[in-house]
């Protein structure tokens, strides 16, 4: 019999959901990613109602991980550092309550973990105003339509991915070196 392999889901929301599942498709042990919305009634859960920001739903991605190989704090430092936590429904010229800092978590553990990240994030002051990052009770996840999956992937020539995406990458290259996929 092979190992079995334990399996635990988070649902983050970082801004646009290309960006945040092109930083946790790169990483190594994430075993999937697939971006979507959550925080939403299902009905208004399509690309078109979201970005009007008018459904209560923000773009997000759902991974899958091995929490013994990767902990759900690490994949949470991933996406702190890759996103800007400070600035409310907003990241760069993405705007509105759709493109929110968010993390929906899936149990109590995940919520106390995210609690207490966020506040020793806010005690290294790294940012210049404290994290607003909400954090909410995970109830449902509706998948993006199929354009959106790997967009950056598909799509690195866009300008969006050059001055957006890019810049991401460049910052998870640096600091989480040991955690990519290879080349």
């Amino acid at each position: 019999m092979g190992s079995r392999i334990m399996v635990e889901v988070a649902t983050l929301g970082g801004g646009c959901f290309w960006c945040t599942e092109a930083v946790f498709n790169s990483i190594e042990v994430v075993l999937k990613v697939v971006s979507g919305y959550s925080g939403g009634r299902s009905e208004d859960a399509t690309y078109r109602r979201v970005s009007s920001g008018r459904t209560g739903h923000a773009e997000v991605v759902q991974l899958t991980f091995d929490p013994e190989v990767i902990t759900f704090r690490e994949v949470l430092e991933i996406f702190f550092a890759t996103h800007d936590p400070t600035t409310l429904n907003r990241q760069g010229a993405d705007v509105g309550p759709q493109y929110r800092s968010v993390v929906f978590y899936h149990d109590d553990a995940q919520r106390r973990v995210t609690e207490e990240v966020i506040e020793v994030l806010n005690g290294e002051k790294i940012w210049k105003n404290p994290i607003v990052t909400q954090v909410e009770p995970y109830e449902a996840f509706h998948r993006a339509e199929e354009g959106h999956m790997n967009y950056y992937e598909r799509n690195r020539g866009q300008p969006y991915c050059r001055l957006v995406i890019d810049p991401k990458i460049l910052k998870l290259r640096e600091r989480f070196r040991d955690r990519l996929k290879s080349a």
